[in-house]
C-alpha cells in the first residue's frame, strides 16, 4: 500500500471516517427475539489521533516491540480486485466493517546483540499532513533514538514502508545499513520499467527519494537470495506484491516470528477469500499465489507474524476457517513477568 494519489481522494470524499457496528442495548420494550431480529445499526466514529503507540514481546529470548505509524483508510471498493463491490460488502458486514476501512501502518523493532534493527520504516512525510509520520515518537516511546538504529530490513519498496527512512531528503537514521531486495532496487531504480510493466510511476519517484541517500552513502546491502542477514534473522524472497517483496523470520530458542509484509491489507476479505488482490500489486498473478501458499504454511506450522497492516500491533496467527482463513491477534498483555 503505498499510492498518494490514491488516498488522498478517499480523504476528500470519506472524511476519513471509520464505520464500525454496535449492538443497540436491550430495553424493557424490547423482547429478546425482536432486538435478534432488528438490524444492527452502524455508527460514523470520528478518527482520532493515538499518538504514538508500542506493544512489546519476546521471542525466545530477543525483545521484540511494534511501533505504530498511524493508520490511514483505504477505500476497499476502488482498490481490491478479482471481487466485486458485492462480494466485499458482505465480508465487511461480518466484520461489523464498511469501506473505507482502516489500515494500520506498523513497523517492528527487534533487539539483537549488538544489533538494533528495524523492519520496515512506515510512510514517514510522505503522505501529508496526519497520517503517518508517528514512527520517531514511537520509537522513542520504546525508548530509543534514530541514531541507535543498526540495521533496517525493508519488506518491500512501498512509500508506507520505505518513507519513513527519509525526512526532507536525508537520512533519518544515519548509522543504520537498509538491508533490502535486490530485484526492488533493480526495478524501482529502471523508470522505464513504469511503462514497461504498467505499474504507477509514483512508486518509482518513492524508491528514488527514500533509499538514494542510503545508496549514495554506501549504507544499502541488497538481498538477492533466500539466507541470514544478520544472526537469528533469515530472509526469504516472494515476488509478487513488488519484484523484490521479502519475509524475514527471527528464531531464538526454538520460537519464531515471521515479518511478512503486505500480503494483506483486508483481514475481513483477504482471509476468507485469499484469491482477491489489490492494486498495489505489481504482479497480481504472483502475489496472490504468495499469499495462499502462505496462509496454508502458518496454519499448517501454528506459526505466529507480523503483518504491517493489520489492526496494531498486527500480531498474531491464521487458522483454516472453513474453505478460507481467519485471522486472530495476540493477546494484550501489560504486567510484569518473572
Amino acid at each position: 500500500m503505498s499510492h498518494l494519489s490514491i488516498i488522498r481522494p478517499i480523504i476528500r470524499t470519506a472524511g476519513l471516517l471509520l464505520t464500525v457496528a454496535i449492538i443497540p442495548p436491550l430495553t424493557a420494550a424490547a423482547s429478546p427475539v425482536a432486538t435478534q431480529q432488528a438490524p444492527l445499526q452502524a455508527t460514523v466514529v470520528q478518527p482520532v489521533s493515538q499518538g504514538a503507540d508500542i506493544h512489546r514481546l519476546k521471542i525466545g529470548d530477543v525483545p521484540v516491540t511494534a511501533l505504530s505509524d498511524g493508520s490511514v483508510p483505504i477505500d476497499l471498493h476502488s482498490l481490491l480486485k478479482r471481487t466485486t463491490p458485492a462480494k466485499i460488502d458482505a465480508l465487511l458486514a461480518r466484520a461489523f466493517q464498511t469501506t473505507p476501512t482502516e489500515a494500520s501502518i506498523n513497523a517492528f523493532l527487534i533487539e539483537l546483540p549488538g544489533h538494533l534493527v528495524l523492519v520496515d520504516t512506515g510512510v514517514g512525510e510522505m503522505f501529508g499532513p496526519g497520517l503517518g509520520g508517528k514512527l520517531p515518537e514511537s520509537l522513542s516511546r520504546a525508548g530509543f533514538t534514530p541514531d541507535q538504529i543498526t540495521d533496517i530490513l525493508i519488506t518491500h519498496a512501498h512509500s508506507d514502508h520505505a518513507g519513513g527512512l527519509v525526512h526532507q531528503g536525508q537520512r533519518v537514521f544515519p548509522n543504520a545499513t537498509v538491508h533490502v531486495g535486490k530485484a526492488d532496487l533493480d526495478f524501482f531504480f529502471d523508470r522505464g520499467n513504469a511503462a514497461r510493466t504498467h505499474y504507477d510511476i509514483h512508486y518509482f519517484d518513492v524508491a528514488a527519494t527514500a533509499l538514494k541517500p542510503y545508496l549514495d552513502a554506501g549504507k544499502v546491502k541488497p538481498i538477492a537470495a533466500d539466507g541470514e542477514v544478520l544472526p537469528g534473522i533469515t530472509a526469504t524472497l516472494h515476488a509478487g506484491h513488488t519484484p523484490g517483496s521479502a519475509f524475514f523470520t527471527l528464531t531464538s530458542r526454538g520460537q519464531a516470528l515471521v515479518f511478512v509484509g503486505d500480503i494483506v491489507h483486508s483481514a475481513a476479505v483477504q482471509f476468507p477469500e485469499p484469491a482477491t488482490t489489490i492494486a498495489f500489486d505489481q504482479d497480481e498473478d504472483r502475489a496472490a499465489a504468495v499469499r495462499a501458499q502462505a496462509f496454508r504454511r502458518f496454519t499448517e506450522g501454528g506459526t505466529l507474524i507480523a503483518v504491517p497492516h493489520m489492526p496494531f500491533p498486527g500480531i498474531g496467527h491464521v487458522r483454516a476457517d472453513g474453505a478460507g482463513y481467519a485471522w486472530v491477534p495476540v493477546d494484550y498483555v501489560n504486567r510484569a513477568g518473572n
